[in-house]
């Protein structure tokens, strides 16, 4: 891990990863509409890339939510640079974008850095 990754906060190393805790659900474009707007449950989209800054630096806040939220929704990533068009699709523009569904509509969605407290109230208001 370099310099940058560990000052951005990304970038875990694999003794941290395989701590525990629940990681977010990496999907495939195939797997998208399936998984992502077929769920029963209440979904957020981490849009994220390797070669991003912020997207690493909102990974921790996207796990925290995997496992506070588990069971009760689905927290998914998914590599912008592997499904353009899925990007293309919901006009992001921008990563990290993180957009919320609820029934397999778009709901919320929020752009770059991002407080936890922020997102963690966004998925909340859709549990109910």
């Amino acid at each position: 891990m370099g310099l940058f990754e560990r000052f951005m906060g990304g970038g875990q190393d694999e003794s941290e990863e395989r701590a525990g805790g629940v990681e977010p659900r990496h999907v495939t474009g195939a797997e998208f509409d399936t998984e992502i707007l077929g769920s029963e449950l209440p979904t957020v989209v981490d849009f994220w890339a390797e070669w991003c800054g912020p997207c690493h630096a909102i990974a921790p806040a996207v796990k925290e939510l995997a496992n506070e939220f588990d069971g009760r929704a689905v927290v998914a990533k998914l590599n912008a640079d592997d499904y353009p068009d899925i990007l293309s699709r919901y006009g992001i523009m921008g990563i990290p974008t993180l957009i919320y569904f609820k029934n397999g509509q778009e709901v919320d969605r929020v752009t770059g850095m991002t407080r936890y407290g922020v997102l963690k109230d966004k998925l909340e208001r859709l549990l109910y």
